[in-house]
């Protein structure tokens, strides 16, 4: 595949990692359709592995975050800045400390938001707490899912696959 193909994949790949993020933007569905469209055009037993892979990860990463019980996202006081915040979080753990680091940026980016808004320590982690208890589950197994199958669709292309 050619750079100027891979870098149009990373970017459906990249948006689909933050369409997690972003209510109404199927996220999960443009990671795997970037991901096939990556692994048609290679045409290789890893390539079709990975997609088959990732297939079967992101149906399961769906079917638990349907079965999770529905949290009440705007009584705990979540906005767009919150999850924005949230998501460059997650990313940037993501980045600097790859697929685990996740969870600890998603964390780190809402306390951020919220010791801006709210300016004291204490008020920021209660205000964390509530936050993480309607959010964190549901959102936290979908981006987990999305970042683990771009992790390793970015393995592979590194590895000359």
């Amino acid at each position: 595949m050619e750079l100027p193909q891979l870098l149009l994949v990373g970017l459906v790949l990249l948006l689909g990692v933050v369409g997690v993020m972003i209510p109404g933007v199927p996220g999960t569905w443009l990671v795997w359709a970037g991901l096939m469209w990556w692994a048609l055009h290679e045409q290789s037993t890893p390539a079709w592995t990975l997609l088959v892979a990732a297939t079967a990860l992101l149906l399961v990463v769906q079917v638990v975050t349907w079965l999770l019980p529905p949290r009440r996202l705007r009584g705990a006081g979540v906005t767009t800045r919150m999850a924005v915040c949230a998501g460059a979080g997650a990313v940037l753990g993501f980045v600097l400390v790859p697929v685990v680091g996740a969870v600890p940026g998603f964390v780190g980016g809402v306390y951020l938001c919220e010791r801006l808004r709210l300016g004291t320590h204490g008020e920021a982690r209660a205000s964390v707490r509530a936050v993480m208890r309607a959010v964190g589950t549901s959102v936290l197994v979908e981006l987990f899912g999305c970042l683990l199958v771009v992790g390793a669709w970015l393995g592979m292309v590194v590895a000359g696959t």
